[in-house]
């Protein structure tokens, strides 16, 4: 689905740079492939806000099939930088004209909260009025970590718990429902990324008739809603680049330094004995001052990374945006093709 630069959003051209397809507006009006229209609402915090940008426009551009017009959105109510509401006034798009134009899909990312409570953070009223709308008039919104357990709380009853400590790294998972269109084509065990201190149990998705379709011994990473379409939860960060985990292993030990508070332990199953050794390395110097943060060895580390998990979550990307092409409407106003149930789209028995 090769995504179209419909804007001078400037992470289609770092994309692109990167070596993904994206078509230029007078190349693409000149394809006869109906096109789709992909929201993209971005609640990231300031800091990796374009890079959150860039990890799901990679993944929704992995195949050559459909043109992808994409509009990233956010929420008002989440306080910006001054950078980071410059690039939010020249590049993102309003939810209300959104609305007037139609979605045909919808990725909701994760977001940076102020303590457990999701109903209490600033956003949330704002967040259920988009959810609530995409419910009704998108025919499928993809969910992702926070997102997700935004959403469980929201229409399914069901309150995330706080773990007993921060679940993070690269995690085997295999395919509990092998059934289901979106898990064509994959693996039956692969690994995923995680980064969180809260979760939906299994029996929470069951108890609220959601099917699981993925999961570890440590718990569910994807499931799909009861109409088995309309809304696709993530609990993991497939989106994530191969040096994400790293950066955010930067962030928590720059954290500790100015907080006072414990080191960071290292993501599990992610970084080699060396990798490993060279930061402890570093770790000491810091602390001994013979080195500041920005002698943080990103450059070194970064090509003795490893990244498991890309290549099978383009192909569930891509089978989704399949089926979101299979069964939404030529006229973007209207969820499904006439004819097709709300409540079953794919008209499946899984």
């Amino acid at each position: 689905m090769p995504i179209i630069a419909n804007s001078d959003l400037p992470s289609f051209k770092r994309i692109q740079t990167d070596g993904e397809v994206v078509l230029s507006k007078e190349i693409a009006s000149k394809q006869d492939i109906r096109g789709l229209n992909f929201g993209i609402l971005n609640m990231m915090p300031d800091a990796a806000l374009e890079a959150t940008e860039r990890q799901f426009l990679r993944l929704i551009g992995g195949s050559q099939v459909v043109q992808l017009y994409v509009f990233p959105f956010t929420l008002k109510t989440i306080e910006r930088s001054k950078n980071a509401k410059n690039h939010i006034d020249k590049y993102y798009y309003d939810f209300e004209k959104i609305k007037n134009m139609g979605l045909d899909g919808l990725i909701i990312t994760g977001a940076g909260v102020d303590g457990e409570n999701i109903k209490k953070q600033k956003f949330y009223q704002e967040l259920e009025q988009v959810v609530s709308w995409a419910v009704e008039n998108v025919a499928s919104t993809l969910c992702s970590c926070l997102a997700t357990h935004a959403v469980m709380e929201m229409k399914f009853q069901q309150k995330r718990h706080k773990m007993p400590k921060k679940y993070w790294g690269v995690f085997h998972h295999n395919i509990t429902e092998f059934k289901h269109p979106l898990l064509s084509g994959i693996n039956s065990d692969f690994a995923v990324p995680h980064s969180r201190y809260n979760e939906i149990t299994a029996s929470q998705f069951t108890d609220a008739d959601i099917k699981i379709l993925i999961k570890s011994d440590s718990g569910v990473h994807m499931a799909i809603s009861p109409d088995l379409l309309k809304i696709v939860f993530f609990q993991g960060h497939p989106e994530y680049d191969t040096i994400s985990l790293l950066k955010e292993y930067k962030r928590e030990m720059i954290l500790s330094i100015k907080n006072d508070t414990k080191y960071p332990v290292f993501p599990d199953n992610y970084l080699s004995k060396q990798a490993k050794a060279i930061l402890l390395e570093f770790k000491d110097k810091l602390l001994n001052m013979e080195f500041t943060i920005d002698d943080f060895p990103e450059k070194l580390l970064s090509p003795m990374l490893s990244n498991t998990w890309s290549a099978n979550t383009k192909i569930i990307i891509s089978n989704w945006i399949g089926l979101i092409y299979q069964t939404t409407n030529v006229d973007v106003k209207k969820q499904f093709m006439d004819g097709l149930s709300a409540e079953n789209p794919l008209n499946l028995k899984v």
